[in-house]
């Protein structure tokens, strides 16, 4: 079985365990039923996810010209607090940008390796989870826009942090933490713009059980732009990483763009 095509993030389905899919034009690979098997990846060129032209990937699978310009990688995009849509100010493009910024928002804890606070979109939930390997989550508080997420974000950080040690994550090192109780605990440091949308007796906290057969106690990150080909036996999914028998680890989304031919 052999496919070949542009690598984007695995679409994710919500069950137990979570289901992935490794998705191109021309099928897909229901990653979970590869566990356990020999997969071959050989790189054979790149392509951006943006302007779809054939160009060195720069960053979040975009070539240096489509991140630079396009509002699909506006600096809002990272740091929420930055949106101004609502105030009809453009970053890039302001149509894109309203039509993103401008719609309910959750502001969330999850447990992924500590406590990390986030925003995603509400029609994110729960793939947003799913993707960053969260073992629970737990909304906070959903307002209506963007901004007002942002600032609500950068306000918890002075509690939480707003990354994830990946490799706590996918050594399964992670830290167990009363999500319910931290809520709760966050009301004191919310802005005034958002404390009527808090609702802390909302009883939502979701788990999560990711494809693993074997968690890696030493991994190697594998990087297409040092190895052009690997090919190693799946032993687990978590988050969007592939983990491999060896503790080679390739985290899909960060190979975004990577075109390669994969074969089993």
């Amino acid at each position: 079985m052999q496919y070949e095509g542009v690598l984007t993030k695995m679409q994710t389905e919500f069950a137990n365990p979570i289901q992935y899919y490794l998705v191109f034009d021309d099928g897909f690979l229901h990653m979970n039923q590869l566990l356990g098997k020999d997969i071959e990846f050989v790189k054979t060129g790149t392509q951006c996810l943006c302007c779809g032209q054939r160009k060195n990937i720069f960053a979040q699978g975009f070539c240096y010209q489509c991140f630079s310009q396009s509002a699909q990688a506006g600096a809002w995009i990272m740091r929420p607090e930055l949106s101004q849509a609502h105030l009809g100010i453009a970053d890039r493009d302001l149509d894109y940008e309203t039509r993103v910024q401008l719609q309910p928002h959750v502001v969330y804890l999850a447990s992924s390796s500590d406590i990390k606070v986030g925003v995603t979109r509400s029609t994110q939930m729960p793939t947003r989870w799913i993707d960053q390997g969260a073992s629970f989550a737990l909304p906070i508080l959903e307002v209506p826009n963007r901004y007002l997420a942002g600032i609500t974000e950068v306000a918890l950080k002075t509690r939480f942090t707003d990354k994830i040690n990946w490799k706590k994550m996918i050594t399964n090192n992670v830290s167990h933490h009363d999500l319910r109780k931290a809520r709760l605990d966050v009301r004191d440091v919310l802005p005034g713009e958002v404390s009527g949308f808090f609702i802390p007796e909302k009883e939502d906290l979701l788990e999560f059980n990711y494809p693993v057969l074997e968690y890696p106690k030493i991994i190697t990150t594998l990087d297409f732009k040092k190895a052009s080909a690997y090919t190693g036996k799946l032993i687990g999914i978590k988050g969007q990483y592939l983990i491999f028998q060896d503790g080679t680890v390739l985290n899909v989304r960060s190979a975004e763009g990577n075109v390669v031919r994969v074969s089993v």
